[in-house]
């Protein structure tokens, strides 16, 4: 097995700002030495000159712990200081206990605007696991998104960022999978050239062993397995199987379509009643929540949660419990067949029976149709959020189209890096389409601005996006503009061209569901229970249902409440089979 490299270079700086409270701080931070290099400023102004050097010599820096009190600046302004030196470290104000009741107070309409990740009360004895929980919580999310992992699971070897270079890369950070790139040359690249060559007989002929794609070298076991991806898909059937590999004659009690905060609730609270589950992902675990960098007002994450580790945390649980998922693959049809099993779910890589089904795929982002654009998508243009590339955008100019709480998440989260991001929306501005918080927080952010009433025309550039063309709405004036980056969040398409005609939709392709069903496909004057479609069995969840309320949280919910839908649906379903067999003679 390929040992993975030791840890090069300096290991990143937790920076204390102290003066009165110095020594405890110091002391409660000593169990972090091993990982990190802990260093005290007993001023800001010394801060701002450690950040500074720090910053100019490669070093990262990951978090910084300031008191609430500073005895040669405001608190307030210190913090924006810190952050215009070193804008990707997490930011905490230790409160001491005599000030907490005022302190707190006070700083909360600042933290509302994003100005520091949260405020926490110094601890005042050993063991203060909850001052620690926090800031593990904040170490973990820098790590997760700012830091390359010390221990990789994959590699990538590829000469250049290509489409699917970034493609992967965008699927493994989506799915919560530490990985590093590296080029053909390097000692990683040769390494897997040589493992992925070694049984080709096309390498013995003389000709490079190379593909003119990646490779992906998987380091999760002993077996050293190296493929040469044409498609995210390979990656994932290396990574999770495929549904073939669901046993012939198996039909499962739930098959969810979809792995968003709909189809991971569902599959959840499923597998925990003792359903058989399986979850058909055609993209990466957890939908367009799994992309959001911060999500702040999801119930029980006071420091807010990423969309990945929200995702990845729901699918641990499920498959705690027993449910299967399969990842990459789209659902191409849903056949209806016997009463035994009556749904078939028809994919690329196998087909999975079931009693019943639960459509929970969501939407997608709307495309923008600019012809020169979509050449250039995984060339610096990006439907989604694209996690993986917001390191790409260091120190340049970015975009972002979409003016929904995703828009803004990924604008606050490319702030980090790039020198400016530019919000464009076609509304004048943001107050009608995006959360409070989102907006407060923009409009402190030094690096954001919002372009209202625009529109993104034209765009291009040599074998990347170089720059784009606004448009004002009301004037029809153009302008161009250099541009390293378009992330394109538009709105919602329904995800669904895979259902048959009898299922519902309404005019613009969301599922029907409940009392939204026409009344002629009705029981008699009793309708469809509220998450049940116009097929008995089949469920709607999530985005994808008409009249859903577009929200991770409230998605959760629908997904959990079909849960007693498909008890009854089961029970109902296990007495007609008990009444046709009553019907055969003996």
């Amino acid at each position: 097995m390929t040992t993975p490299p030791a840890r090069t270079g300096p290991r990143p700086a937790v920076v204390v700002v102290s003066d009165e409270h110095a020594d405890t701080l110091m002391s409660e931070f000593e169990r972090y030495r091993r990982d990190y290099d802990i260093t005290c400023a007993s001023s800001a102004i010394e801060a701002i000159a450690l950040l500074g050097r720090l910053r100019n010599e490669g070093h990262q820096v990951a978090l910084i712990v300031t008191e609430s009190e500073l005895s040669d600046m405001n608190l307030l302004e210190a913090l924006a200081t810190f952050r215009s030196i070193v804008p990707t470290a997490r930011r905490v104000v230790g409160i001491h206990w005599s000030r907490f009741v005022q302190d707190s107070e006070s700083l909360r309409p600042a933290l509302q605007k994003g100005k520091f990740d949260t405020f926490l009360l110094i601890p005042r004895g050993p063991r203060d696991e909850e001052f620690h929980y926090a800031i593990t919580e904040l170490l973990s999310d820098w790590g997760a998104t700012v830091a390359a992992p010390e221990v990789e699971v994959l590699r990538i070897i590829s000469p250049a960022l290509t489409p699917l270079t970034m493609s992967i890369r965008d699927f493994l950070e989506r799915m919560g999978m530490p990985y590093r790139t590296y080029p053909p040359d390097s000692s990683a690249g040769r390494t897997a050239v040589e493992l992925w060559s070694a049984d080709r007989v096309d390498a013995l002929d003389g000709g490079s062993p190379l593909p003119s794609g990646p490779l992906v070298h998987s380091l999760r076991d002993a077996a050293d397995r190296v493929i040469a991806p044409d498609s995210v898909r390979d990656v994932a059937e290396m990574l999770y199987g495929r549904p073939s590999d669901i046993e012939l004659e198996t039909i499962v009690d739930l098959a969810v379509v979809g792995a968003g905060p709909a189809g991971l609730a569902a599959a959840v609270y499923a597998a925990s009643e003792g359903l058989s589950t399986v979850v058909v992902e055609s993209e990466a675990i957890g939908g367009q929540a799994g992309t959001s960098s911060m999500i702040r007002n999801y119930l029980g994450f006071p420091r807010g949660i990423s969309g990945m580790r929200l995702a990845q945390r729901a699918r641990t649980q499920a498959v705690r419990f027993g449910a299967r998922f399969f990842t990459g693959w789209a659902v191409e049809s849903l056949v209806v067949e016997d009463s035994a099993a009556p749904y078939r779910l028809r994919t690329e890589g196998g087909d999975v029976c079931a009693r019943s089904v639960l459509i929970s795929t969501g939407v997608a982002y709307r495309r923008l149709g600019v012809a020169d654009l979509e050449d250039l998508v995984g060339l610096g243009v990006h439907y989604g959020a694209a996690m993986s590339a917001a390191r790409e955008m260091d120190g340049h100019d970015v975009f972002v189209v979409g003016g929904g709480n995703s828009a803004g998440q990924a604008a606050i989260h490319l702030a980090r890096y790039a020198r400016s991001v530019t919000i464009v929306v076609r509304r004048p501005d943001l107050t009608s389409t995006m959360s409070q918080y989102l907006v407060g927080e923009i409009a402190f952010n030094p690096r954001i601005t919002v372009r209202g009433s625009s529109e993104v025309v034209d765009g291009g550039g040599s074998g990347r996006l170089e720059w784009i063309t606004l448009r004002d709405r009301n004037s029809r004036s153009e302008q161009r503009c250099a541009a390293a980056g378009l992330f394109l969040l538009l709105g919602a398409s329904p995800h669904c061209d895979w259902l048959p005609d009898d299922v519902e939709r309404d005019d613009d392709g969301f599922v029907r569901t409940g009392r939204d069903v026409s009344r002629d496909r009705w029981h008699g004057d009793v309708p469809p229970a509220n998450l049940a479609t116009s097929e008995p069995g089949l469920f709607a969840a999530g985005d994808i249902r008409a009249g859903s309320m577009k929200r991770v949280a409230a998605a959760s919910g629908e997904g959990a409440s079909v849960v007693p839908l498909v008890h009854t649906w089961l029970e109902s379903l296990r007495q007609l089979q008990t009444a046709d067999q009553s019907r055969i003679p003996r």
